[in-house]
């Protein structure tokens, strides 16, 4: 095992985040000190006592009565946003598998024919008309998010059946939308790309599909407080938030730059394996890449559902300060489509999120994929 001088593992295929103090103890002392401003990381020790009569059961799940009477647990907090994340060793420690199961492949086919499938018939356009491509469609959204929401519907129905030409179709006719959405509104100019992928994501139809909308009068809030928390960052630092937070994630292993996209497997997910790009515009060279990041998702590390959100700056000039801002790309897996059990619960509504796998396995998985 290649080790730092101190002996924490120099390879990301060998680190943990159990293990994610040591490892910043290797960065060089400047990065040190921007990890420290932003990220606050807790360990914790959790201890129970086992009845005899589990023995057998722990056994069984966990390999040795041992391996859960203490569990080591890390908490990370962004400073900025106060997004955190639990860790748990146990969690951590489990292989991430790639498989997809027979079931929903069976499941999915049953979903055919759905409105989707003949979006001319069964789904309302917007007031502007429709935007055709060669892969994808757009429709207005029966029962709005906004006043300006929008669907872009896959011609494929099986929505893990994308690839290259049809993402990038997509973030075009996003753009389109966008253009002829604000044409209708011209108070409407802060835009929101989704993507949902299957139940467990939120999608109501399993028929492929984005969505598209247009707000007024200030970002969606989640994007605005990420523009706050980075305007801040720079007035009290003197440093550019998203450009400490990729060196950051770079200089642990957990990022790497993409044809001119930065993308890292988060430090502080909202749920299991985070992945987050960031990009200077909302165009055809961030949609190869996040084509990429999603088909390994799919591919490699088992996702079958998940949530893909593009933050986008202003369509124009407002009175924030969006300067620090990139295009953000975050995707998330929401877990096995098929199985009854939700991932959110009381802690990640309310607390914080209790997320299973280690950034570094996402991270060592993302880079086999992406070279």
């Amino acid at each position: 095992m290649a080790c730092s001088s101190d002996g924490v593992p120099s390879s990301v295929s060998q680190r943990s985040i159990l293990w994610l103090l040591e490892a910043i103890e290797t960065l060089e002392p400047a990065l040190q000190q921007a990890f420290r401003d932003l990220f606050d990381v807790d360990v914790t020790i959790g201890e129970l006592v086992l009845p005899d009569h589990m023995r057998k059961w722990v056994e069984r799940y966990f390999g040795s009565p041992e391996a859960v009477l203490r569990q080591r647990i890390v908490k990370v907090t962004n400073r900025w946003t106060l997004d955190a994340t639990l860790f748990n060793e146990l969690r951590a420690r489990r292989p991430l598998e790639a498989r997809i199961p027979v079931e929903l492949a069976d499941e999915l086919a049953r979903t055919a024919p759905d409105p989707f499938c003949e979006p001319e018939y069964n789904t309302p356009e917007d007031v502007f008309g429709r935007i055709r491509g060669r892969y994808v469609m757009t429709a207005s959204n029966i029962a709005k998010y906004d006043g300006l929401h929008g669907v872009i519907i896959f011609r494929e129905h099986d929505p893990l059946a994308f690839d290259e030409p049809l993402v990038r179709e997509m973030v075009e006719v996003a753009r389109g939308w966008f253009e002829r959405a604000h044409q209708v509104d011209c108070a409407a100019v802060y835009p929101f790309f989704m993507w949902n992928c299957l139940w467990k994501s939120g999608a109501s139809i399993p028929h492929g599909h984005a969505q598209v909308s247009l707000t007024r009068g200030m970002h969606y809030g989640k994007v605005e407080r990420e523009r706050r928390a980075a305007v801040r960052y720079r007035t009290e630092m003197g440093r550019g938030y998203f450009d400490d937070l990729f060196r950051i994630h770079q200089a642990l292993g957990l990022g790497k730059s993409v044809n001119g996209i930065r993308v890292y497997a988060s430090l502080t997910p909202l749920k299991e394996k985070e992945t987050v790009l960031l990009s200077t515009a909302f165009d055809d060279d961030l949609a190869r890449v996040m084509n990429r990041v999603v088909r390994c998702l799919v591919d490699d590390l088992n996702v079958t559902s998940f949530n893909l959100v593009a933050w986008l700056p202003p369509l124009v000039p407002t009175a924030e300060d969006w300067s620090d801002m990139p295009v953000v790309v975050r995707v998330v897996d929401r877990g096995d489509p098929l199985s009854r059990t939700s991932d959110f619960g009381a802690m990640e509504l309310y607390a914080a999120s209790v997320v299973a796998s280690d950034p570094f396995r996402v991270a060592e998985a993302l880079w086999r994929c992406l070279g």
